[in-house]
């Protein structure tokens, strides 16, 4: 399979994930308006994805010509809820080699997939089925992943495996990306719409769920791709686990709590398309699922347990 982002001396090709499953399609992005029109229409989409091609989109802008604070804002802000973009921005920005820097987290995001899906198989090396939701695979990050690192981690040893996949909006990610992947890939996996997820948790379809992570408070909150929240209230009710793998770059210290996470919303004619009434539209491309329904975070630092708010902060202290 390919990779979803590479650099090639002047430019970045990345996989069009709009045009999956029909087509696999990789496009040249030479220019900062390309860079940020890929985000921003989720040809390149997944936190650590994201990350990284801002980073790049950096190096491309400082051989433009444009200035560092013009690249802070128009990179930095193409997407707000996760915090790989802001964050790799600012860091590539700050580095004395932007393209150095670029990829050096490149490196660090293929290395985090590997220590989480290790960590994860651990975790879970009595399940044999889970359920994700999203996209947290080869496509959404530099390596293999992360909910889904954990799932080729286990399938890679040998070890039995299937995965249950929600559609998922915006744009069924999950119906498009992580069924197309996973089955490229040979891992068993079944499709469902995300209103089966319930029925399916409570049928005992599952023994966990997992998923990833866009932005982690300190205390826990988590924001992920919009149906988390409503996952995470459903395993709680039929007893399933309930575990965000991510790494550290996605857990932001400098946030409290879910409340001060800025929530990204995409456009109407997502939801109309389909039907073309002109209806008014409440469409948002993530939720907040509040920290005590987490049974654990699968991390690049380790499995880190409640509570939260003492574990992230060891995780943090310990990198320094």
């Amino acid at each position: 399979m390919l990779n979803a982002i590479e650099w090639c001396d002047d430019h970045l090709e990345v996989i069009d994930q709009t045009h999956l499953p029909a087509r696999l399609e990789v496009v040249k992005l030479s220019t900062v308006d390309d860079v940020v029109d890929a985000i921003k229409r989720l040809a390149v989409r997944g936190a650590p994805a994201i990350g990284v091609c801002g980073a790049f989109g950096v190096v491309i802008g400082l051989r433009e010509g444009r200035t560092r604070d013009d690249l802070a804002k128009t990179i930095g802000d193409a997407r707000p809820t996760a915090v790989n973009l802001r964050r790799d921005v600012d860091r590539t920005l700050q580095a004395d080699d932007a393209l150095d820097e670029a990829l050096e987290i490149q490196a660090e995001d293929r290395e985090s997939c590997a220590r989480i899906g290790e960590f994860g198989r651990a975790e879970l090396a009595d399940t044999t089925r889970v359920m994700t939701h999203c996209n947290t695979g080869r496509l959404a990050t530099s390596g293999i992943g992360t909910a889904l690192g954990v799932v080729y981690s286990k399938f890679e040893a040998g070890e039995p495996i299937e995965v249950i996949a929600t559609e998922t909006r915006p744009l069924l990610q999950g119906g498009r990306l992580t069924a197309w992947e996973l089955h490229d890939a040979g891992v068993p996996v079944t499709l469902i719409p995300d209103s089966a997820a319930g029925a399916a948790l409570q049928a005992g379809k599952a023994g966990a769920v997992i998923v990833g992570c866009d932005r982690v408070a300190a205390n826990g909150d988590t924001a992920n791709k919009i149906g988390t929240y409503q996952l995470a209230v459903f395993a709680r009710a039929a007893n399933v686990p309930f575990y965000v793998a991510g790494p550290l770059s996605s857990f932001d210290p400098d946030t409290p709590d879910g409340r001060s996470i800025e929530i990204e919303f995409r456009p109407p004619e997502e939801v109309t398309n389909a039907s073309g009434i002109d209806v008014g539209v409440w469409n948002p491309a993530f939720d907040v699922t509040p920290a005590h329904l987490i049974t654990a975070f699968i991390t690049d630092a380790g499995v880190l347990r409640p509570p939260f708010s003492v574990t992230i902060a060891a995780a943090f202290g310990a990198q320094k």
